[in-house]
């Protein structure tokens, strides 16, 4: 069979297969994310059926997804909420850090991969999923929620981290001198201090050049304007995530909910695909060797993640309820520690193990992650009222 015919099938099976399974999503009253990714696992390398003909379409459809997440997230807030959340929230930051890096970073050595692997699955470990807590959110109608800019605040500083933990881990695994790899950070910090400035100050500059009266013009700047700063942001070791999420702070009044008008069936469409893309790339046959040790790190980084979006949230005077969803909405770990696995394996500096285990831990939290956050408002309600003295 023709390959293009035989991509256009397999194409047409996953977006249908994704609209069955949305379907079902909302008939039970959760996020279809957990979904999503079971049938990417089902359905890809090792799996029932392997859809090897969607790979390149699958890869570059998973990146705009992300994007498009990070986009829309950061059309929710202005540059001086983000500044404000980030000065109230850098102390919760640290402690996230702190509380999320060790468990990753002591099960790599007590497996004897030594600092570098304990580096890598330091990184695996502390890393939100800035993807799947923004599509989790959105599903259950919590991005006006007084506690999600506290949420937001964490996942930023994670993604800023980032900017500064991946030309580190790059350098160590490529044997890269200290130098050179210190320069890197310099360069990655200083490009995300001054995109923040311009937003700050010439933010709706950045909206009048991309808005217009008409709706295919708008949508096709805003889109441009999305991927071309994503792809410069990565081309200077910063997340795209984080590029696209720094333009959509920069657009604001009017122009920012027209954006989010016309953007949000693309971000549906795209995002699913990410999902479903991590699923289709992680081997089944992978994950029983290394599944106890997963099992734990997701035991242990899920409570530290809970502690740390509880004390954050407690911080801010937020309430019982909403800081336990701030705690599980952070549970969720997925493409920022899969792009790790992914380097520290394809510098041969680690063992193949550490990449199944990653995976395994990633696939579990992935899913794990929207269902705590779905469920934990009604546990915790069940929990109030057979203690009515307390208030949320």
């Amino acid at each position: 069979m023709n390959p293009t015919t035989l991509s256009l099938i397999q194409l047409g099976i996953v977006f249908f297969a994704l609209g069955v399974l949305g379907r079902l999503a909302g008939l039970i009253g959760m996020s279809p994310v957990p979904l999503y990714l079971l049938g990417g696992l089902a359905f890809g390398h090792g799996g029932l059926i392997d859809l090897a003909g969607i790979n390149d379409f699958g890869h570059i459809a998973s990146e705009i997804g992300v994007i498009l997440l990070l986009l829309m997230l950061g059309l929710e807030y202005t540059a001086k909420e983000l500044v404000t959340g980030l000065k109230q929230s850098w102390l919760a930051g640290v402690v996230d850090l702190v509380l999320n890096m060790l468990p990753g970073a002591a099960v790599a050595l007590l497996l004897g991969w030594g600092p570098v692997g304990a580096l890598v699955m330091a990184g695996v470990t502390y890393i939100s999923s800035s993807g799947i807590i923004a599509k989790v959110l959105g599903d259950l109608g919590r991005l006006g929620n007084r506690e999600t800019p506290v949420i937001l605040s964490i996942l930023v500083i994670e993604d800023l981290a980032m900017a500064a933990y991946l030309p580190v881990l790059t350098a160590v695994l490529s044997g890269v001198s200290l130098v050179g790899g210190l320069t890197a950070v310099g360069i990655a910090l200083a490009v995300i201090t001054v995109v923040l400035v311009l937003a700050l100050r010439f933010g709706h500059l950045v909206s009048a050049v991309i808005d217009s009266p008409d709706r295919e013009t708008f949508l096709l700047k805003l889109l441009g304007a999305a991927l071309l700063i994503a792809g410069l942001a990565s081309a200077m070791q910063v997340s795209a995530a984080v590029g696209a999420f720094l333009l959509g702070i920069a657009i604001s009044g009017a122009t920012a909910h027209n954006a989010t008008r016309v953007l949000e069936p693309l971000r549906d469409l795209f995002a699913a695909m990410f999902f479903v893309v991590f699923g289709l790339n992680t081997d089944p046959t992978s994950i029983p060797p290394v599944l106890g040790y997963a099992l734990l790190l997701a035991l242990i980084t899920s409570v530290t993640k809970i502690g740390t979006g509880w004390w954050a949230a407690r911080r801010q005077g937020i309430g019982k309820l909403g800081r336990a969803r701030t705690g599980a909405a952070l549970i969720a770990r997925g493409e920022f520690s899969i792009v790790i696995a992914g380097l520290a394996l394809a510098s041969g500096a680690v063992p193949g193990e550490l990449a199944a285990l990653a995976t395994t831990y990633v696939l579990i939290m992935a899913v794990f992650g929207p269902v705590a956050a779905r469920y934990v408002e009604p546990v915790a309600l069940r929990l109030q009222r057979q203690k009515p003295a307390e208030v949320l």
